[in-house]
C-alpha cells in the first residue's frame, strides 16, 4: 500500500484575486481527493495539503502552473492516511496571523525588509564564524518537545503575541547580537524577522525552509534537539530513530514526544502526554475542573 505524502509549502507574492484563487485551489483539492488546510491572502498563499501520492504529485504540478506559484518550494513528508479529515481553504488578511498586517510589505520578490536567508549549511558556517542566538518563531508549547540547542523561546501562546513580546523590551539585549529566527517551515520567520529588522534588531536571520529542510538535510545529528510539533493528526515527527526526547508528560512528568489535544472540545490548548496517560482524559490547568 503506497504511503500517504503531505506537501508543506508557502509564497509571499502579490496576489490581485484571493477570493478567485480559493475558489480554484479548493475545486482542485476536491478533485484530487487531497484535504489539509490553505490560506490566501493579498501577498501569497500558505499551505498543507495530504493524499495519495500521485495525487500530490498532481496538484503541485497544477499549482505551480500558476505563474506567481512557480517557485514555491513545496516540503514533502510521509503521512499516516488520516492526517487532514477535511480540507479547509480560507481568504485572510494575513497569512500567519501576527495582527500586524499593516507591517508587512511583499513584492514579487517576497517580504521587504526580513531577515538573511540562510540555508542549512550556512547555518553551520555562521553559528561556527559567530556566538548566534537562536531564537524559536513558533508557540511556546511546540518547542516543550524540540528546538535548536540553547534556543530563546518566547513565552506566547499564539503568534499573535509576538508583536508585544517584541515591544516589551525583553529581547533588547539582543538587538547588537546576530539572531537566527526559525519555525517550522519558514514562513513564521518571514515575518518575525521582519518585524525584529523593523525594531532596531541589526543582525537578523532566518532558516531558510524551517526546521522541516534542516532535519532532512542532518536528521539528528546537528544542531536540532527532540521531535517537530506538526499541525495535523500526526501532532509530532521525528527526523532519525536517535531522535533526543525533550518533552515530560503533563500529568506524570514521564520523558515522552506526544502531544495531545486537551479532552474539552471547547479548549484548543495541546498537552504533551505520554501515551499511558493519554488513555483517559487529559485536561489543561484553564480546563482541569472539567476532568
Amino acid at each position: 500500500m503506497a504511503v500517504p505524502k503531505i506537501l508543506l509549502f508557502y509564497a509571499f507574492t502579490p496576489l490581485a484575486d484571493p477570493e478567485a484563487l480559493r475558489l480554484w485551489q479548493r475545486d482542485l483539492c476536491e478533485s484530487l481527493g487531497l484535504g489539509g488546510r490553505i490560506i490566501l491572502s493579498k501577498d501569497g498563499i500558505n499551505g498543507t495539503v495530504g493524499g495519495e501520492l500521485d495525487a500530490v504529485k498532481k496538484y503541485r504540478k497544477t499549482t505551480r502552473e500558476y505563474a506567481p506559484f512557480h517557485d514555491i518550494d513545496f516540503k514533502w513528508s510521509d503521512g499516516k492516511g488520516d492526517d487532514f479529515p477535511r480540507l479547509s481553504v480560507r481568504v485572510r488578511d494575513e497569512l500567519v496571523s501576527f495582527g500586524a498586517p499593516g507591517e508587512l510589505v511583499v513584492d514579487e520578490n517576497g517580504v521587504v525588509g526580513g531577515g538573511i536567508h540562510v540555508s542549512p549549511s550556512e547555518l553551520h558556517e555562521l553559528v561556527a564564524s559567530k556566538d548566534v542566538t537562536f531564537f524559536d518563531g513558533r508557540n511556546a508549547f511546540e518547542a516543550q518537545i524540540g528546538h535548536f540547542k540553547d534556543a530563546v523561546v518566547p513565552d506566547v501562546a499564539n503568534t499573535r503575541d509576538f508583536v508585544a513580546e517584541l515591544d516589551s523590551g525583553k529581547y533588547d539585549h539582543l538587538k547588537d547580537e546576530p539572531v537566527v529566527t526559525y519555525c517550522t517551515g519558514g514562513i513564521r520567520c518571514e515575518v518575525l524577522s521582519a518585524l525584529m529588522v523593523a525594531r532596531g534588531f541589526r543582525e537578523v536571520y532566518q532558516l531558510d525552509g524551517g526546521i522541516a529542510t534542516y532535519g532532512e538535510q542532518y536528521r539528528d545529528a546537528g544542531l536540532w534537539e527532540g521531535s517537530l510539533y506538526v499541525f495535523d493528526n500526526r501532532m509530532a515527527v521525528q527526523f532519525s530513530d536517535e531522535a533526543a526526547v525533550l518533552g515530560r508528560c503533563t500529568r506524570c512528568a514521564e520523558p515522552t514526544s506526544r502531544m495531545q489535544n486537551c479532552s474539552d472540545l471547547a479548549c484548543r490548548e495541546q498537552l504533551v502526554v505520554c501515551e499511558s496517560c493519554g488513555a483517559s482524559p487529559v485536561h489543561c490547568g484553564a480546563h482541569a475542573e472539567a476532568g
